[in-house]
Formats: C-alpha cells, structure tokens, sequence
C-alpha cells in the first residue's frame, strides 16, 4: 500500500511516462495499492466539469466525476517502472462504473486504485486499473478503466463482454454537437492533458488527424442526456469503439431494457459507432 497525502500531480507524471517508457517490460502487473484518503470535493471544479460535460450543477457528483478524482493514483500506478507496460501508447477501450449510492459534495472521499488481470488480446494485451472510493470506510464508487497495448498477442485473446451493437441505433436520440475546444475545456477540469485531446498539431505526433475527444467525457456527455432517469444506485459499462474527431457532431441513443437503457454513440453524419454500453 503506498499511501499518499494528497494526489499526484499530473503533469510531472506525463513526463515520467515519456522519459520512463523503455524501462516498462514484464509479464506480471504490480501488486501495489495505491492510495489517498479523506480527500475534499472541490465544489468550483465540481461546477465546471458538470457544465463542460452537460450535466446540471448540483450537489449531487456525478457518476463519472469520481473518475477523475481517482485517475491521478491509476497515472501514478502506470508510470511505476514495476508496471509492465509503458503508459504511452496505451489504448482506454472500455469503462466501468458502479454506484453504490450518490455521493455529496460534502462528503470526505478516500480513493484507492490498483491494477489487475493482465490477458491477452487479438490486438495486443490488456489491463484493468481497478478504482475504489469510500466514505467513512463503506464504498460508494467503484471504477474499471480497461487499457490495450498493442502488439503481438501472448496467446489467445480472452476479451471481456462488451455491450452488443445494433445495426441501427434504437430509442430518443439527441444530436450533440462536439466543438473542437472541447479537449482543452475538459482537460482544464479533470486534469488530464493528454496531448491527442488538445490540438490538432499535438495530435497529428500521434498518428492521429486531428485532436479527438477524451473518452471519459463521450461517456459522461451520454449519461448527461439521461440525467433526471436514472437510479440513485448503478452500473455504467461502456466499450469505445473509434475516436471522436474534433470538431465533430454525435448521435446520442438510449433505448429503455428493464430497468436500465442500452446506450449507443455515433458520428451524427457517418453512423460510425464511437460509443456502446448499458445502464443496469
């Protein structure tokens, strides 16, 4: 357990990543936990991630905002050198979160992230960083981010279950258009500053024409569009399917199952799918 007083600073940790990168090799993922407690909610930083992703400004977090309070100790984890894989070059293809109950903004909030099931992939390899939040030691939150690096496989892929896709997107659809600041407007809230996400220069050094939207904030934007309908207590699971370019315009489809939706993302123009997932 590596127990630190306050959360890592981002910015410094990119650098390590970058300058650290050759030194990430292995076949086995730390057993390290890193962790920070009793961590207070800034309510101003609350109300500008809640504005730039959609939502209304409430008291009342978010389900992905825990996310990014937590992702700093996940950067932490992925820069130690006894981490397999370098952080660069890898791919977020799927995010999970669970709710146990809605957290206040006045809530103190302890974090800790550690990382888990190294498999193969017909892409590569993946991961999980696994993150969990507490108040006064019950848990509130629980994230699963999944990463790819590609490259040969190590054996036979062992995928998880992604969300099913449909030919056509079913349900209400809300168009939402994608401005090209919206990077640098959800960098400024959550901290990560990934360069593929801020400019198209910085994005093109990547292999990529032009910046692309953080995948954290397509799925926060898409659970915006339901706000109002959905349960105090869930579970979100999304599977990213292909970047979206900046600027851009998306189709928003949430379709009623049960008691949850089935959510689908896609290029308003194209059809192309940048989105899956399930609410449950």
């Amino acid at each position: 357990m590596r127990t630190l007083s306050s959360p890592p600073s981002l910015g410094p940790l990119y650098a390590r990543a970058a300058l650290t990168a050759r030194l990430h090799r292995g076949d086995t993922l730390p057993d390290s936990v890193y962790a920070v407690a009793d961590q207070r909610i800034d309510r101003e930083r609350l109300a500008a991630y809640q504005r730039v992703c959609g939502f209304r400004v409430a008291d009342i977090l978010p389900p992905t905002y825990l996310h990014v309070l937590a992702f700093p100790l996940s950067v932490a984890l992925m820069v130690d050198t006894a981490f397999p894989v370098p952080l660069v070059g890898l791919v977020h293809v799927a995010n999970s979160i669970t709710v146990a109950r809605p957290v206040r903004s006045d809530e103190l909030v302890s974090f800790t992230v550690r990382a888990a099931d190294l498999r193969p992939h017909a892409a590569g390899r993946q991961l999980d960083l696994i993150a969990e939040a507490t108040v006064d030691g019950a848990t509130v939150w629980t994230g699963r981010s999944t990463y790819l690096r590609r490259g040969k496989p190590a054996g036979p892929a062992r995928e998880r279950t992604s969300p099913a896709e449909r030919a056509e997107p079913g349900g209400a659809v809300s168009y939402v258009r994608v401005p090209e600041d919206i990077g640098r407007r959800y960098a400024a809230v959550s901290g990560d500053r990934n360069p593929i996400h801020l400019h198209a220069l910085t994005a093109r050094a990547f292999g990529f024409p032009k910046a692309i939207a953080h995948g954290m904030w397509l799925k926060a934007r898409t659970l915006a569009s339901l706000e109002g309908r959905l349960p105090n207590a869930l579970t979100v699971d999304v599977a990213f399917k292909t970047p979206v370019l900046l600027p851009s315009a998306v189709a928003i489809a949430a379709q009623r199952s049960g008691a949850g939706w089935e959510l689908d993302v896609r290029n308003a123009r194209s059809g192309k799918p940048h989105l899956t997932g399930t609410v449950a």
